[in-house]
């Protein structure tokens, strides 16, 4: 059974593993909070742990964001035959609960950052703040509150812009996009507002969120109903770790509800993916689920209970004032996204969290796009997972993937 990068999901392994967790300790160290905590140096990093074993290059970087977050950042700059990447750049950008890793998990010819590699394409992999490798800060450590203080508002502003920056430095070159669920949303924040359209060339959103009040996953549904982000914020959990015992406490509270079938926990959250990398737990388990911060949690909350697309809600009008000026958080205009910006959309019909009518309503945004820059590809069978770790996404996804970047 694999993992999804979307909201809850991750809390189904936390219970569904625990006869294994004890004996996985050795790979990781547990504070308080259930948070691994690794030294990083780049010698330990995914380079290391998930890419040079599978025969490839490997560089290891890291961006320093404008508000002071040190992320890691991988490169695979070339495929296994050895032959120099002949095509553009590539930054792939994972979902929530998620790192880098989600690219590589699986076999190389079922994972994309080794698929794009060996067509050539230069490969950089983000790492977004508060996961494994990116815990960095100029002033701030993990264990202050301060240090939690983001949503996905911040991921969009400064995580997102810097690393492609970083990218289109170091290579002189405009690149592609990948993201997945929240690495989506992110992507389309920044694009709604004009960032990052003279570094990129095109943008790849699979399983694409942009809208959530449709979303048709019961359990996620009630986590956000529920405002259960928002009461463990209050109570000054300000990092949301997937392995510590609220999150246990809080899926076994969720199972009780009456609506929530959680003797198919997978499926309850996702849809029924369709055809996920069962043989990859354990590999999965020795670098993911990783923590959020709540306050993200609390956004993304908002947007199924609000049915808004907008900039995070601070609840009272003069707190919105003092951050945004005005009494409500200002939205994100989808329709704002130039007409002429390539992008390339992949969703499943099976997907609940992802959902195909909140995908039609982003459709509906975009309906004036030029035809020749929107690939709009709908995968019947697929669920959430399926996009990043399905056995057979290398022929159903990612080559019609790799086809758009040629035409762009």
């Amino acid at each position: 059974m694999a993992s999804i990068s979307a909201t809850w999901i991750i809390l189904f392994l936390v219970l569904q593993t625990s006869s294994g967790f004890a004996a996985r300790t050795s790979l990781f160290q547990k504070n308080g909070g259930g948070r691994r905590v690794l030294s990083y140096n780049g010698a330990d990093g995914l380079c290391a742990s998930m890419v040079v074993a599978q025969g490839y290059q490997c560089e290891e970087h890291t961006v320093t964001t404008e508000d002071g977050y040190i992320l890691s950042m991988q490169r695979i700059p070339v495929g296994v035959s050895g032959n120099a990447a002949d095509k553009p750049p590539v930054l792939l950008q994972h979902g929530l609960f998620m790192d880098g890793g989600t690219w590589l998990l699986n076999p190389p010819d079922q994972s994309l950052a080794f698929i794009l590699a060996d067509n050539g394409y230069d490969v950089w992999i983000a790492n977004t703040r508060g996961t494994n490798y990116s815990l960095g800060h100029t002033s701030l450590s993990p264990s202050d509150s301060a240090y939690w203080e983001w949503s996905w508002d911040e991921l969009s502003s400064y995580d997102l812009p810097d690393s492609v920056q970083y990218v289109y430095k170091q290579t002189g070159q405009k690149l592609h996009y990948v993201g997945h669920s929240l690495g989506t949303l992110i992507a389309f924040a920044a694009l709604s507002q004009q960032r990052l359209l003279d570094m990129l060339r095109s943008t790849a959103l699979l399983s694409p969120i942009a809208h959530l009040a449709q979303i048709s996953s019961p359990i996620a549904r009630d986590a956000s109903d529920l405002f259960i982000a928002d009461d463990l914020y209050w109570l000054g959990l300000y990092e949301f770790s997937p392995r510590g015992n609220a999150a246990v406490v809080l899926l076994e509270d969720l199972c009780k509800m009456p609506d929530n079938d959680c003797s198919d926990l997978m499926s309850s959250f996702t849809g029924q993916n369709c055809c996920v990398n069962s043989s990859r737990t354990d590999n999965f388990l020795e670098h993911e689920p990783q923590s959020t911060s709540t306050k993200n949690l609390i956004h993304i909350s908002q947007m199924v209970r609000k049915g808004t697309l907008a900039k995070y809600d601070y609840g009272n009008e003069g707190d919105n004032m003092k951050n945004y000026g005005q009494t409500t958080p200002p939205n994100y205009d989808m329709t704002s996204i130039p007409n002429d910006f390539p992008l390339f959309l992949g969703y499943g019909g099976a997907d609940m969290l992802s959902d195909v009518n909140d995908v039609k309503v982003l459709l509906g945004d975009l309906q004036d796009h030029d035809s020749d820059k929107l690939v709009a590809q709908y995968i019947d069978d697929y669920a959430h997972a399926d996009f990043v770790f399905g056995v057979n996404a290398n022929q159903v996804v990612y080559t019609p993937l790799m086809a758009f970047f040629n035409l762009n």
